[in-house]
């Protein structure tokens, strides 16, 4: 697949907003919003979440003597398993199917052409069963209600769980009435319905073979259990004589009892619903019932004799177990997480870029959304995940969101470096050495290699400010800067300071005088000391929070440090330099090991630099580190909250009178790390009624916002968040991102919250 070039990306993402994005955000925020709902009403869900996860840790652990015990348990009840190499191998077998069994029962479907009707399913998506099939000269119908559109519609999916929910219901009426010509045209979504109901239902009854995926296969019974909203998948899987069941080797798990987690996680994960309309287990296979389609809508019953099975078949049962790089994925130690998923399409929802683009946007060959990059870059291949991968800004809001707790982010930037790498296969380190390749024969981007060491940027033009600040506002450096490194041109540019915070620190008389001035303070005698981390943005763009940190920590009694410490990696995770972020977090801890030891607290004000520190850094640093660091650092207002709570007075501090109300956002990563809570706390605690934002991100994302190929969809999500929080008075952001966005949208300050905070006396 031949990756578009920045400009082609540009122009198929402003499609894409232009034509599909509001359908798409209505859909995946309303299932985000009832996923959320869901969870919070469930009293056990991290105690569900954690025994699911654990699950199918053991369970791909087990695979292959899984994928015997499910052969034993389906033959034994006189069915046949296939494990399938590949998508051409499982696609030759299933078309062997339908042939010899329309042969031996000595039926066809419409003339002399065998049918299939098929449920929903994202794995013969992945191998393109229907278009091998046809090919064959089988007739397949999709039955499940959104598939069946896009059938219609010679149409692909946008989304794992509603694929057609880029679509708008005129956009299917006019389908259909053009298509189908029927005597009064459909219009309502009801009416619509029952004509698919009523057309599908005389498909099912006359197909030759059913054939559906499966969300999970009990190895030790050969159960099939399918979950979904419409009855068709249990009518494709018993009413023809033959059904053939398609799954991924990944979706054996061990025992019958091992099911409840999952049915129940998985409603709440795709829709917000408790439990799904239909859970289906079948231990086929099964004699066929007499069935009643007098209602259509309705699941399927016995016939007037009251038994289900009273005229048994010769009902044929195929399970067709499908490897196609599976195996390949469980001994990769950073793609083997991508096997835990259940597909619940959760990490779409939550994703605000997705619903600005969906699938057609934030997608591959199959898979969509954030762990589309892991299936993808397995089962296709990592030039198909290059094509979106670049969507996921390492947000997290996907942690929260997925139920098996898979590490979505980290799988995205794991694959982001591998196609780095294989643009450049020679590369193993992307410093400051590496910022001008030689690029005649391809390379790592040079936009990567920029934004990816933003420190080494970022030092040099602090050190030639103002200078340096007039030269990038220039028309030809803007000119140069979009063709070279890709920086859209619209975007407003960061202005260096000429004095970093770093300096600012020592100028004013460094540890000592921060002693001094904390020693005067009126606190409560906490006996704590801090060193502030001084993360690229606060030392040399916005040195004004850094400052605000150090008076207000001061004015609590705590006395400050603000050394010259290493980049956190942060911006190199971002861009898939896995290899320099190590190197980075390695450096940063070795300089702060002395005050670990000491006993300091490490206070960050950038939240994706703290993230950094509680989540990448465990895949970067020997556990122990990784422990050390993460459990002695902390957010600015965190631990602000944490010094008022034991004692430290607020009136030291900029306080309003209760009646102003704010608005405030927090970063993402904030909210992902549990830090929002705190920060309105203080808020409240020092006079201010925050408001926080609904908009779970800026749409910025660090260096998303500033690549021309994504600030129209930066902007897009941008815009939400903005006129959520236009009207306030006071808008404050407490990331960098965040308040960059929300200064270029609303064309007014944002400040850091800990600037309220600050107190009146700035020496």
């Amino acid at each position: 697949m031949a990756q578009r070039t920045h400009s082609q990306q540009a122009d198929h993402i402003r499609h894409l907003l232009e034509t599909e994005g509001d359908a798409v955000h209505a859909k995946a925020s309303s299932f985000h919003a009832q996923r959320g709902e869901a969870y919070d009403a469930a009293d056990d869900l991290e105690a569900l979440r954690t025994e699911a996860r654990s699950i199918k840790e053991d369970a791909i652990d087990r695979l292959p003597d899984l994928i015997d015990t499910v052969r034993d348990a389906v033959e034994a009840n006189g069915g046949t398993v296939y494990v399938a190499d590949d998508a051409a191998d499982a696609n030759a077998y299933v078309a062997d199917v339908v042939d010899t069994q329309t042969e031996e029962h000595g039926i066809t479907g419409d003339g002399d052409t065998p049918s299939v009707v098929k449920s929903k399913s994202m794995t013969t998506e992945e191998i393109d069963l229907n278009d091998a099939l046809e090919a064959a000269g089988i007739e397949v119908t999709e039955t499940d209600l959104g598939e069946w559109v896009l059938q219609v519609a010679d149409d692909t999916p946008s989304h794992i769980v509603g694929p057609a929910m880029h679509l708008e219901r005129a956009e299917i009426a006019e389908l259909f009435n053009e298509r189908f010509d029927p005597d009064e045209p459909l219009e309502t979504a009801e009416e619509l319905t029952q004509f698919a109901r009523d057309y599908l239902a005389d498909h099912i009854q006359e197909a030759d073979v059913g054939i559906t995926g499966a969300n999970f296969v009990v190895a030790d019974s050969g159960t099939i259990t399918l979950v979904t909203n419409e009855g068709n998948a249990r009518k494709c899987a018993v009413t023809p004589d033959t059904h053939v069941a398609i799954a991924g080797v990944e979706k054996l798990i061990p025992r019958l009892s091992d099911l409840e987690p999952f049915v129940d996680l998985i409603a709440k994960s795709a829709t917000g619903q408790s439990i799904a309309q239909y859970v289906t287990m079948l231990s086929p296979p099964t004699d066929s019932p007499t069935l009643e389609f007098d209602r259509p809508d309705e699941p399927i019953t016995a016939g007037d004799d009251g038994a289900a099975n009273t005229e048994p078949a010769d009902r044929d049962f195929h399970l067709v177990l499908l490897d196609n790089g599976r195996m390949d994925m469980r001994e990769d130690d950073q793609l083997r997480e991508t096997l835990y998923c259940i597909r619940c399409g959760a990490c779409s929802n939550s994703c605000v870029n997705f619903q600005s683009v969906g699938g057609h946007g934030f997608g591959g060959e199959t898979y969509s959304g954030g762990i589309a990059t892991g299936w993808e870059a397995g089962v296709h291949g990592q030039d198909s995940a290059a094509e979106f991968n670049d969507l996921c800004t390492g947000c997290s809001r996907c942690v929260d969101a997925c139920p098996v707790k898979i590490d979505i982010p980290w799988i995205n930037t794991v694959v982001r470096d591998r196609i780095n790498r294989n643009e450049d296969p020679a590369a193993t380190d992307f410093l400051v050495d590496g910022l001008t390749p030689d690029m005649e024969d391809g390379g790592i981007d040079l936009g990567k290699r920029f934004f990816g060491n933003i420190g080494t940027v970022a030092k040099a033009a602090s050190a030639t400010a103002p200078v340096s600040n007039w030269l990038a506002d220039a028309d030809p450096i803007r000119g140069l800067l979009e063709r070279t490194l890709g920086i859209d041109r619209r975007r407003d540019l960061p202005a260096f300071q000429r004095e970093s915070l770093v300096d600012w620190f020592e100028k004013r008389g460094g540890k000592a005088a921060s002693s001094r001035r904390a020693a005067r303070a009126d606190d409560a005698d906490i006996d704590r000391e801090v060193v502030l981390y001084p993360d690229v943005y606060t030392n040399y763009v916005d040195t004004e929070r850094g400052k605000a940190a150090v008076r207000t920590l001061e004015a609590l009694g705590i006395p400050v440090r603000v050394p010259d410490l290493p980049e956190s990696g942060r911006a190199a995770l971002s861009q898939g330099m896995v290899a320099t972020a190590d190197r980075q977090a390695s450096r940063l801890y070795a300089a702060l090991a002395e005050d670990l030891d000491a006993g300091r607290d490490v206070v960050v004000v950038e939240p994706s630099d703290l993230a950094a520190m509680h989540r990448e850094y465990e895949q970067l640093l020997p556990e122990r580190s990784f422990e050390r660091l993460r459990d002695n650092s902390y957010e600015i207002c965190e631990y602000v909250y944490g010094l008022l709570e034991n004692g430290a007075n607020p009136s030291a501090l900029s306080t309003g009178d209760g009646a102003e109300p704010i608005a405030y956002h927090s970063h993402c990563q904030q909210r992902t790390l549990d830090l929002e809570a705190p920060t309105v706390a203080v808020l409240e605690r020092c006079g201010y009624t925050p408001d926080t934002s609904s908009a779970e991100c800026c749409g910025m994302a660090g260096s998303f916002g500033y690549k021309r190929e994504y600030y129209e969809l930066s902007v897009d999500v941008g815009e939400r968040l903005a006129e959520q929080v236009a009207g306030a008075k006071t808008v404050v952001a407490s990331g960098t991102s965040c308040g960059d966005q929300l200064e270029g949208l609303l064309e007014r300050d944002v400040p850091h919250p800990i600037e309220l905070l600050e107190p009146s006396s700035r020496l």
